[in-house]
């Protein structure tokens, strides 16, 4: 963590709930950076539709921020704590990608790998 960091003290907000796929296709074309960090989450706790909800955390799996990338990776978490579902063959490919290219955040997806690893009853391993 930085000295920056270290000084602005965190504030926590409730995530919005997002039951709407239009307002969520359009975060997704035309949302700032801050927006689309709160996406996946807000998809992965509250969305009714656990596979939109993976898919939507799928596609900002792809954003070119690392800190956008990480937050998809936990929300995936959320979506298999909240809906316990994600399909295995999608969702692994992009943790372990993430795992290895992560430097910063790799904390958050090790923290959504374990979070997946319990809810699901999976075995996703790492090397550390």
């Amino acid at each position: 963590m930085s000295s920056l960091e270290a000084e602005q003290p965190r504030i926590y907000k409730l995530l919005p709930i997002l039951n709407s796929k239009e307002k969520i296709e359009n975060l997704l074309s035309y949302g700032t950076t801050e927006e689309l960090l709160v996406l996946p989450l807000a998809v992965g706790e509250s969305f009714p539709d656990w596979k939109y909800a993976q898919n939507i955390c799928l596609r900002l799996a792809d954003h070119p921020s690392d800190k956008v990338r990480a937050n998809a990776c936990l929300g995936l978490a959320y979506v298999a704590r909240t809906k316990q579902r994600l399909e295995k063959h999608l969702v692994k490919p992009i943790l372990l990608r993430e795992l290895r290219c992560q430097t910063e955040f790799r904390w958050r997806i090790e923290d959504a790998i374990n979070d997946i690893n319990h809810c699901l009853k999976w075995h996703l391993v790492h090397k550390s």
